[in-house]
Formats: C-alpha cells, sequence, structure tokens
C-alpha cells in the first residue's frame, strides 16, 4: 500500500495568494526585463556582421606571391623584408638585362667552356661553348666567373679563359692534345644519363689517356645517382696518378668538385691541403685502389 504522503494533494494551488501571485508575475517580469538587452548583446557579439562599423570598411590583408615568400605574413617588419627581396631581385634582373643590352667588346675562348646560368656555385650548367668562338661580353665578373652574351642570354663562364686575341692553330692543337675537347669517344654508352659537364670530364679523359678502356658512369648509388660522377678504371699507380694529375691540372675548366684515388680525396675549395687521407671503407673498389672517381658541380 502507497504512503499516504505519497498521495497528490489537488488541491494545493488553492493556497497560493493573490498577493504572491502578483509577486511572481513582478519578478517575471523584472529577469525579463533585465535579460533582453543581455541577449541582445549577445547577439551582437557572436555576429561581428550585425556590429555597426563607425570606422568604415577594415583593411584587407596584404596578400603575398606564395612562389616567392611566404603567403602568410606574421608582422610589419616581414613585409618589409619580403618587399625588400622582391625588390634586389628586380633590380638584379633589371641590371642583368642592362649588361646584355650594353654589351659590344668580344673576346675569343680559348679552350672549351661550361655555360652557367649565373656566376654562384649553385648555378645551374646550361651547355657548352666551344674553343675558338669570339662572344661578346659584358665586363662583369664574380666568383671566379665572367658573364657573356650567348644567343642574347646572359651566361657565366670561368674567368681566365678569354682572350682579345684569336688563339692560334698551334695553341689549339695543343689544348686538344692535352685532352681538352668535345670529340665524342669510341664507347658512346658511358655518357648515358651524364650531365653536361660530366659529359666534358669523360671526353677529355677519353682523348688525354686512350689506353682507359672502361669506365663507370651512371647509376643509382652516391654521387653516380646524380650523373655528375665519373670513374675511370684502372689499378696501375703510376696511369691513374698520371689521370689524377690531369684532372687537378683542368680542376677549374672542367669544374671537378672532387677526385678520389688509392684511399685518399682531393678537392679544388682545399687544395691547400693537398690529397686528404680517408676512411677505410672495407674493399678496394670502395677504397678507390682500382679506379679514379671524379665528380663534377
Amino acid at each position: 500500500m502507497a504512503h499516504p504522503r505519497h498521495k497528490r494533494e489537488t488541491n494545493a494551488r488553492r493556497f497560493v495568494s493573490r498577493t504572491g501571485s502578483r509577486t511572481a508575475k513582478f519578478a517575471v517580469g523584472a529577469a525579463v526585463a533585465a535579460t533582453l538587452p543581455a541577449v541582445g548583446f549577445g547577439l551582437v557579439r557572436a555576429n561581428p556582421a550585425a556590429s555597426i562599423d563607425v570606422q568604415g570598411p577594415q583593411q584587407q590583408p596584404v596578400k603575398l606571391d606564395p612562389g616567392r615568400y611566404d603567403a602568410a605574413p606574421v608582422s610589419r617588419s616581414f613585409d618589409r623584408t619580403a618587399a625588400r627581396n622582391f625588390q634586389d631581385g628586380i633590380a638584379a634582373q633589371r641590371a642583368t638585362a642592362r649588361a646584355v643590352e650594353r654589351a659590344h667588346e668580344r673576346k675569343w675562348t680559348t679552350v672549351d667552356l661550361n655555360l652557367w646560368s649565373s656566376s654562384s656555385r649553385a648555378a645551374e650548367q646550361l651547355g657548352l661553348l666551344d674553343a675558338g668562338k669570339h662572344v661578346l661580353v659584358t665586363g662583369r665578373s664574380a666568383d671566379g666567373r665572367v658573364e657573356v652574351v650567348v644567343h642574347g642570354r646572359s651566361r657565366w663562364v670561368t674567368e681566365g679563359y678569354l682572350s682579345e686575341d684569336k688563339p692560334d692553330a698551334g695553341s689549339s692543337a695543343a689544348a686538344a692534345a692535352a685532352g681538352l675537347s668535345m670529340a665524342p669517344c669510341p664507347d658512346g654508352s658511358v655518357e648515358y644519363r651524364l650531365t653536361p659537364a660530366a659529359v666534358y670530364v669523360y671526353r677529355s679523359v677519353c682523348h688525354a689517356f686512350p689506353q682507359i678502356t672502361s669506365y663507370g658512369g651512371w647509376d643509382a648509388h652516391g654521387e653516380h645517382a646524380s650523373g655528375k660522377a665519373l670513374d675511370i678504371m684502372t689499378s696501375d699507380v703510376t696511369l691513374g696518378n698520371a689521370i689524377a694529375a690531369f684532372l687537378q691540372q683542368h680542376a677549374a675548366e672542367l669544374h671537378v668538385y672532387d677526385i678520389l684515388w688509392r684511399q685518399h680525396i682531393w678537392t679544388p675549395v682545399r687544395a691547400s691541403e693537398g690529397w686528404r687521407l680517408f676512411a677505410d671503407r672495407g674493399s678496394a673498389t670502395a677504397n678507390h685502389y682500382d679506379h679514379v672517381h671524379v665528380s663534377v658541380y
């Protein structure tokens, strides 16, 4: 049986007085009056588009070219730096255009020269300029290179190999005898996937040392994967020394990056240190006892 207290008191509402009813109604009205402004203010804050803009439309953020620098500026100083870098780049392009346009002096190439996109050591190799060519020069030089004009475009070559006088047949023959030639070699397959600079090294060595009949060109490991390296196969110490000395002698023209031979390395940037011993790599081939390895920029 349910407890009597659980029974619903049907007459409970009759005990609320009229005074209490009016007081409740007044309290409800006051609460509504106090709530409406707050609700309205909350709606305005939640919807900024509904606010009144007394200062006019806001300035749109600066949008930068993502191809040149970060498209999301983080400060005014960043904006100034980006703008300054952009203006410096434009100024450099205009200076190059003026140099090409004003070039009027011509000089002769004394050897075959690599053509580079700029004076920077990170420049792209864009082809070869044969010996005996009469080319326009702009007079600008930087980082061991000089600027020439080829087909109306700015190109850079290693300095020291341009002459005001046309090379005679004797000097050309001497250069050919030294192996600085782009004449094709008997085994053209060696050139597969090599860069033009590496091809230049191959053909130079091929002509200077015709007794070498085996080469290692492109493959999928180390420097060879870039197409910038060549292995000149020989275990003959005397012959290998001669090849290494030849590459050192013509390091500038051939744009040599490094030479490895008999567990030693030589680089033009540290030429004053001579040949430097490197750690044992575990085999005659890995230690370069059976081939001279050369790579180019």
